[in-house]
């Protein structure tokens, strides 16, 4: 066999078929993070001594690296004997801890939460959406929000206003 004929079998193997390949579209921002988070907590399981297996992992593990995230926060939670403890806007620097913030604690519980069920785990045995984590959360907001002097409120879900035509001209009528 000549070499021009090895190259065209070699080149005839790796030729498309003639059907336009699709590129992989890109993922969102939100993909992104989630595919991110996962994986640092799936490294954060194996770091731990003896390494935990996702099976294994309850909610404890998981209370355990929101804690550990806490030394990467920068959200400043002023400590109960700060002269600045429950002001929202300090006036000097303090000492006291930077933590992550409530907000993004809870951000990352939802994208752990699903990513889990994407990777086969099941709704009832998912450690994210466990009680657990949710008053732990609960507290931390309470906690922020009082530390900082900035009280939570949580949104009103908007009711729908549109009312059926015939509805809104009785209503108009006996007005």
């Amino acid at each position: 066999m000549s070499n021009d004929r090895k190259r065209d079998s070699a080149e005839g193997s790796s030729r498309s078929t003639g059907e336009p390949q699709q590129q992989p579209q890109p993922l969102s921002r939100y993909e992104s993070q989630k595919r991110r988070d996962w994986n640092t907590f799936g490294q954060y399981l194996k770091n731990q001594r003896p390494p935990v297996s996702l099976a294994q992992c309850s909610c404890n593990h998981v209370l355990e690296f929101l804690r550990y995230l806490d030394q990467f926060g920068k959200t400043k939670v002023h400590l109960h004997g700060c002269v600045f403890f429950g002001q929202p806007d300090p006036p000097a620097p303090c000492t006291c801890p930077l933590r992550q913030a409530w907000g993004s604690l809870d951000a990352l519980i939802g994208r752990l939460r699903a990513a889990y069920e994407e990777h086969g785990g099941s709704p009832e045995t998912n450690p994210f959406g466990n009680g657990a984590i949710r008053v732990y959360l609960r507290e931390v907001r309470d906690c922020q929000s009082k530390a900082r002097g900035i009280p939570y409120k949580k949104k009103k879900k908007k009711k729908n206003q549109i009312k059926p035509n015939n509805e809104a001209k009785s209503s108009k009528q006996s007005a």
